[in-house]
């Protein structure tokens, strides 16, 4: 079977092979729990607000659990692919839908950028691995697209088995520094207001947020499995309380093994290097390297789940004519979206390329700058998704105040401050004073306007093209006039 996006009564349709726990194995994998706590924690903690990131995580958490109030909502009502793209689109119409749909491929594509470079530099810098960062990059990348190619149902079998040991070795980090400090582990100064809100809180929330990168792509795997309506908000909701308790949880725990007052100092004198040494002061030698080799995994695993959302994504978009309509094709034997998932690739290997020419650290400039990017288009997506969720059931006379008004503008609030932050703050995110890696977070913004101008300008050039933008996802009819 094959689709190629030619007319809107046949789309190209995808296995429905997924089951409830294979999903959110897929959405806990990509929000990976131990690469957070040895990637962006360690920076988290160094150029944000040193011990106040548990208490950014706790926001962040309350935060996305107000928007998945709607979101669930919205998931129980349009069943078929497309995500928050197709979500928007029912809610706030085409032109949105289009600037949406700039802000997803920026949201997934940069989180495996960010990832990928991630593997390279902990494969070199701490793993001893010969040769430069990008060859390693890049030979993830390939087993990255292999998996990719193939029926998601293996990618969601070994990132199951990947996932439970990342969280088994948290876990015993955890048990290990309560049992070493005792009370002292528990510094209730991390959720102070003077604390989460300390040094550079948008760096702080940028990387919360950006931790949870992942969780709300059970959506995109609706048309996969066979119980949509009830699958995805359950695994949204789980995934969300998961991935928050058990980050603020460890996070809290690494700055009760530091001491509060040098979390910050500790961070950024050990960087990368942080979460190292926490492990081998607390557990020794072995559990260090052990622990190690469980990161590799965990990055990697982290990598073909943001691959698999992000490729889903682009298929979605040339499904409806918005990317060309070869990437909607459907692989006959595997039933995956393979040409969406052979350009995913293609445009990671080429980001990949450009920042290792330019001589730049994959840690402290493509993983920062990438994950900013990523962040700030997914953040600024559920902002939107939030509102359309708000539209959608007002216009359609269905849903509970508190559910689909009230919790959903909290939550838009919420997001929307945290995208002004992460733009307020991005400089010194990314490390740098390029001028034209600081602009990019802004040209992002100046794509999602162009995309909705070209939305406009077709519906007065090529309505044929335009009445496409967001039809997949459930059936043009169920779409508004605008």
């Amino acid at each position: 079977m094959t689709g190629t996006a030619e007319g809107v009564g046949a789309p190209a349709r995808l296995g429905r092979t997924l089951s409830a726990p294979k999903i959110v194995f897929m959405v806990v994998a990509a929000a990976a729990p131990l690469v957070a706590m040895a990637g962006t924690v360690p920076l988290s903690m160094g150029s944000g607000n040193g011990a106040g990131v548990p208490g950014a995580y706790v926001v962040a958490m309350l935060t996305l659990l107000c928007f998945s109030v709607g979101y669930a909502a919205m998931a129980r009502s349009i069943t078929d692919g497309g995500g928050f793209y197709g979500y928007i689109a029912r809610g706030l119409g085409r032109p949105v839908a289009a600037s949406g749909a700039v802000l997803a491929l920026t949201g997934y594509n940069g989180l495996v950028a960010a990832l990928a470079g991630g593997i390279g530099y902990f494969l070199t810098e701490l793993g001893g691995a010969p040769g430069p960062w990008w060859a390693w990059t890049l030979g993830a990348i390939a087993i990255m697209s292999a998996l990719g190619y193939r029926n998601i149902d293996l990618s969601a079998k070994v990132l199951g088995v990947l996932m439970v040991c990342e969280i088994g070795v948290l876990v015993v980090f955890d048990a290990a520094v309560l049992v070493n400090r005792g009370l002292d582990a528990f510094q209730f100064t991390s959720f102070a207001p003077g604390t989460v809100f300390s040094g550079a809180p948008g760096v702080a929330f940028m990387f919360a947020f950006g931790s949870f990168v992942g969780y709300e792509a059970a959506a995109l795997f609706s048309e996969e499995t066979k119980d949509p309506a009830r699958t995805v908000p359950r695994a949204t909701y789980a995934a969300v309380l998961v991935i928050g308790l058990f980050y603020a949880l460890t996070s809290w725990l690494m700055v009760g093994a530091m001491g509060a007052g040098r979390t910050g100092e500790t961070a950024r004198a050990q960087e990368g290097d942080l979460f190292f040494h926490l492990t081998e002061q607390q557990l020794g030698e072995t559990a260090s390297a052990l622990f190690g080799l469980l990161i590799i995994t965990s990055i990697f695993a982290s990598l073909v789940a943001g691959h698999q959302a992000a490729s889903r994504y682009v298929f979605a978009l040339a499904r409806d004519g918005l990317a060309p309509a070869k990437l909607s094709a459907v692989h006959p034997a595997h039933g995956s979206p393979y040409m969406s998932s052979l350009a995913q690739a293609g445009f990671t290997v080429v980001v990949v390329v450009l920042f290792a020419v330019a001589g730049l650290d994959p840690y402290k400039t493509l993983v920062t700058v990438m994950s900013g990017l990523s962040t700030l288009g997914i953040v600024l997506l559920q902002a939107l998704t939030s509102v359309a969720c708000v539209v959608y059931f007002r216009r359609t006379g269905s849903g509970g105040l508190l559910s689909t008004l009230i919790i959903p503008l909290v939550g838009c609030a919420g997001l929307l401050t945290a995208a002004t932050l992460i733009l307020v703050n991005f400089e010194t995110l990314a490390h740098t004073e390029s001028r034209l890696i600081n602009a990019l977070p802004y040209a992002v913004l100046v794509c999602a306007a162009a995309a909705a101008l070209y939305a406009l300008r077709l519906r007065k050039s090529d309505e044929s093209r335009y009445v496409r933008i967001g039809a997949m996802t459930r059936g043009t009819d169920e779409l508004p006039v605008g």
